[in-house]
């Protein structure tokens, strides 16, 4: 059979020749002829024999006839090599050794289904030339290998495949290349199957006996893994996924310096990568031994003006790939989690006022210049003095170089009538305290208060020799290398929206997720978010995890803090008003939400504080603000800001005002009815906090949650609650609701949302919250949680489709966000519903099981999982959850959530052992839970994103400080150091709980260039009498 099919039909010379001999030219070998190969196989079939000369140099056509001694005597020599294997057969044999398999990789000639062979198919001569090469004699190679004239060498196939010959290069050139290819693409099944060799090895008798299983080391199978990827590599050079691999293992074999220089060499080959440039970046600032925050800081620098060139053409060498602006951003936003962790807040407020001012203020006449001349221009501008981007009176880059074509601005010094001069608070109150606890207070003092970058004021005549800390003044060399283009008007609200996030205001602009791990920072990731008052309606903003900028709080300290100084209030002010102007639209409508929301967090913050006395006069900032939002014409109109208006009356005890502000909004858009995605949003709002009161007080609150879900149905007009809906009103409310809720999941499609409207729930959440919520007033519990799972199941067939990637489309990610969304709601209504009637556990614990195994990220799913558990007195089936989602999950949050459970539990059972009743002592063990807690830090700690975690590390330090060892303290704080050597909330945290080693810790920061604000002699002057 042909090795080709397709050309099996074309046999002999004859039919190669004329008009097929023109089609076939490119299959031509000039060191093979055809005729000769013919002549050649009808010799040998009639002879049964093979046939050649005595001198390795004769001919094809000299070739003679061997006698039958010859094979006979041949046959007995394979005769006598099988006996002497089988007298072998008790010894250890040797491994296998291939000929050639180094030097010549993938290109010797494999066994085809053809029959060739390298034994039995192929004959050499039986006598060859002393004088013939070595590379002949040893093994065979292919005849354009040999190097030698196509006359000299030649072998003879015993049992030949015709089709071998009709194609001649054919094989040589496509069939040998495919099989190296195939080993290629083989290379990660190789590599994965390495690890289980592993266990493998433990079995008696199977790689090692019993007594030599235990001595097989870690290191055996890193150098099999490595020497596969090596194999690879020569193969398939240009691979960035097995170069990455490769330079992950060599971290176990070289040491930091000859690595680095390894890292610097892959990373000068492929300047294009952004996926390289991130993984050298971690590797840089996680090397204790060479860290240094300039150093990393210039390393940033050089990554992104490196890419910029890539970017904008200038490299011509290396062209950029798809999504370089968006992988920049991320490096960008990277970049100022690592100087807020380093304690540098005033260089990432500066970062983002140059990049901001880069972005939005560009002059028209350097557009079309590269971006190194860009940052050329924008030099002059930083250094002339004028207000930058959040200060007040800021004009912009363009603005100023306008007029300084028209002469210079005229300037006028008027000072500030409301400016204050704040004078800080340096004073120690009690020096009696420890020496480390006095730094520690005034360090997060200011910490705190001095996180903006000192400028001296014209109007008072400072200059900058006047700033007593010169780390708070930032030059234009520390910022300008990392400048970027962006064009995308998404990455640029992206920008603005990030800025807002560090700032501690709540924007909706998240963590990347590449950076994710990095910037978990606070234990504020596991709080509740949730108020008693109001169980379904408190979820809005939950915390992050991840501090502002000047926060360096103790952890467990309490929860998250809203507000900041008033310098820096001051400054958020000013970043809204400047920011408004630059969008429109949805994005413009978005940022003024997320300012009211901000207002109405710290209202919130002072009533779980219950500050009575703030809360009146935070009250009436928030309120003002609301009313002159509204007041421009184009939010006039806006459902958003006047639901976010009445929920902040509400939680000011306003209730008859909040109900007119509801019921006024509903008035005006009441004709959309259940069209329209803010004017649901704003009903179930109304309606759910309706419910919330109707636990304190029994009367008609439930009448008007039902009235306003009924009116918002029948879609005419609205007027204020006047009585009970009739039971007719009620059912052709729920038709209403059953056609529309029907309906919502075709249009799912076409509700790909881009800049803020992606930040607002989506019609078909919204819609399916006030169907459910009608359900379960006026049917009860089972028809709402019915509704909950039919809109998930159908959501979730609309979310993954057989033939479509959700990595692929942008929609897909407003339907992922969806589903976590309806999940959050349908759990919070059950948590409601147990708090007020009898209900079984089961059906929220399968909710958020079966949502967290497909959204492991999700913190609001995990923060109402470690609620239910922790009134749970099971924790098998807990454990068993975590574990499992933790081995499939590539997200580290399941990690944590688990060490946290366990801590959780133990400090309860601590709790319990305090209690003055001798029972409880011997009942509850607390040794297990130690143990298992100490071994989920050591598991988690091992992983990548674990090592570079500082929550993870700021957790494990406290609890290992917790059990009394002192040493075994100290060694956990500097195997963290190794992996986390820029994070100064880490040595404060250890000057904490070893006060004896301050002076060696406050060394160790100023030898890594951390920011420290309060000097060791400062103290000392303070503590004077």
């Amino acid at each position: 059979m042909a090795l080709f099919p397709a050309f099996s039909g074309s046999g002999d010379g004859e039919r190669l020749g004329g008009t097929q001999q023109g089609e076939l030219d490119w299959l031509s070998n000039s060191s093979f002829r055809t005729e000769d190969a013919l002549t050649l196989q009808h010799r040998a079939l009639e002879a049964n024999s093979i046939c050649a000369s005595k001198s390795p140099h004769t001919s094809t056509s000299e070739v003679e006839d061997r006698g039958d001694g010859e094979i006979e005597s041949r046959k007995l020599k394979r005769k006598k090599k099988k006996k002497k294997k089988k007298h072998r057969s008790d010894k250890k044999e040797p491994k296998n050794s291939r000929a050639g398999s180094d030097s010549e990789g993938l290109e010797s000639p494999p066994k085809t289904h053809g029959g060739w062979s390298r034994g039995d198919g192929w004959e050499e001569e039986k006598s060859r030339s002393v004088e013939e090469p070595p590379s002949i004699q040893a093994h065979f190679v292919w005849l354009e290998d040999s190097n030698m004239a196509t006359e000299e060498p030649f072998c003879i196939d015993k049992k030949p495949d015709r089709a071998n010959w009709e194609y001649k290069s054919l094989y040589r050139g496509d069939i040998a290349r495919f099989l190296s290819n195939f080993t290629l693409q083989t290379f990660k099944l190789q590599a994965s199957t390495v690890p289980p060799l592993d266990e493998l090895m433990k079995v008696p008798g199977l790689y090692y006996s019993d007594s030599e299983k235990r001595k097989v080391p870690l290191k055996v199978t890193l150098e099999k893994k490595l020497a596969i990827l090596d194999r690879a590599l020569q193969s398939n050079p240009d691979s960035m996924e097995l170069k990455l691999a490769r330079l992950g293992l060599l971290k176990e074999f070289w040491e930091p310096a000859a690595l680095l220089k390894e890292w610097q060499k892959v990373v000068f080959l492929h300047p294009n990568q952004t996926e390289l440039w991130h993984k050298y970046l971690l590797f840089c600032q996680s090397q204790f031994s060479t860290f240094s925050v300039s150093k990393i800081q210039a390393t940033y620098g050089k990554c992104l003006s490196t890419l910029a060139a890539v970017h904008d053409g200038t490299m011509v060498s290396h062209p950029a790939l798809p999504a370089t602006e968006e992988a920049m951003l991320v490096i960008f936003l990277q970049q100022c989690h690592f100087l807020k962790q380093t304690g540098h807040s005033e260089k990432v407020i500066t970062l983002f006022q140059t990049l901001l001012n880069f972005t939005f203020f560009k002059p028209d006449s350097v557009t079309d210049l590269t971006t190194r001349q860009q940052v050329e221009f924008l030099e002059p501008f930083w250094d002339s003095g004028e207000p930058r981007f959040g200060e007040a009176g800021a004009r912009g880059w363009k603005a100023w170089m306008r007029q300084q074509e028209r002469g210079g601005w005229i300037s006028i010094n008027q000072p500030d009538e409301e400016e204050e001069d704040i004078d800080d608070d340096t004073s120690v109150k009690d020096k009696s305290r420890p020496k480390c606890q006095i730094w520690l207070e005034l360090e997060r003092s200011r910490e705190a208060e001095q996180w903006l970058p000192w400028r001296p004021d014209k109007t008072k005549g400072q200059t900058e020799e006047d700033c007593e800390d010169p780390e708070r003044q930032v030059l234009f060399d520390d910022v300008g290398q990392s400048m970027f283009k962006i064009s995308s008007p998404h990455l640029k609200f992206q920008l603005m929206t990030s800025f807002l996030h560090f700032l501690g205001v709540p924007s909706g602009g998240a963590v990347p997720a590449p950076c994710l791990f990095l910037a978990l920072d606070e234990a504020s990731l596991f709080e509740s978010g949730l108020l008693s008052e109001s169980p379904l309606t408190s979820l809005d903003a939950p915390p992050s995890g991840v501090s502002c900028v000047g926060r360096t709080g103790r952890l467990g300290g309490g929860r998250q803090l809203i507000g900041c100084c008033m310098e820096g209030e001051k400054f958020i002010q000013n970043v809204f008003h400047q920011s408004l102007p630059l969008f429109l639209g949805d994005e413009k409508s978005h940022l003024s939400l997320c300012w009211l929301q901000y207002e109405k967090l710290k209202v919130r913050q002072c009533l779980l504080a219950h500050k009575k006395k703030k809360l009146k006069s935070q009250g009436k900032r928030s309120r003002k603000l609301a009313k002159s939002l509204l007041k421009e014409s184009e939010n006039r109109n806006s459902l958003a800001l006047w639901q976010e208006y009445a929920h902040l009356e509400w939680l000011l005890g306003n209730l008859d005002d909040s109900r007119k502000v509801f019921d006024t909004a509903i008035t005006v858009a009441a004709v959309l009815g259940l069209e329209n995605a803010k004017l649901c949003s704003l009903c179930l709002l109304y309606s759910q906090l309706e419910v919330e009161l109707s636990r304190a007080a029994a009367g008609g609150t439930m009448s008007r949650a039902v009235y306003i879900l009924t009116k918002l149905a029948e879609g005419g007009t609205y007027a204020a609650f006047s009585g009970q809906v009739s039971p007719v009103g009620i059912l052709k409310a729920r038709k209403a609701y059953e056609r529309a809720f029907s309906g919502c999941f075709g249009e799912s499609v076409g509700c790909g949302q881009s800049g803020g409207a992606a930040l607002r729930p989506s019609r078909t959440v919204v819609l399916t919250g006030c169907f459910v919520l009608f359900q379960y007033l006026t049917v009860g519990i089972e028809a709402a949680d019915a509704v909950y799972r039919q809109a998930f199941e159908k959501l979730k067939a609309l979310c993954l489709p057989e033939d479509t990637s959700p990595k692929e489309s942008i929609w897909m990610q407003s339907m992922t966000s969806d589903l976590e969304m309806l999940s959050v709601m349908h759990a919070m209504l059950l948590r409601y519903h147990m708090q007020t009637a009898t209900y079984p556990l089961r059906p929220i614990r399968e909710i958020l099981t079966e949502t967290l195994r497909q959204y492991p990220g999700n913190q609001s799913l995990w923060r109402l999982y470690v609620q239910l558990e922790n009134k749970s007195h099971s924790a098998s089936k807990a454990r068993k959850f975590l574990d499992n989602i933790s081995r499939s999950s590539r997200n580290f949050l399941p990690r944590l959530v688990s060490i946290h459970m366990e801590q959780r539990r133990k400090e309860l059972v601590e709790s319990v052992q305090r209690i003055d009743q001798e029972e409880l002592h011997s009942t509850l063990p607390e040794t297990g839970l130690t143990n298992r807690i100490q071994a989920l830090f050591e598991h988690a700690v091992q992983s990548e994103s674990g090592a570079r975690c500082p929550l993870l590390w700021r957790m494990y330090l406290r609890f290992s400080v917790s059990r009394g060892n002192k040493e075994r303290s100290r060694g956990v704080f500097y195997k963290a150091l190794q992996d986390c050597p820029w994070l100064k909330v880490l040595y404060m945290d250890a000057v904490e709980y070893f006060p004896e080693q301050f002076q060696e810790i406050l060394d160790l920061m100023t030898e890594k260039e951390l920011r420290v604000r309060v000097p060791v002699e400062e103290l000392e002057i303070l503590l004077e009498d």
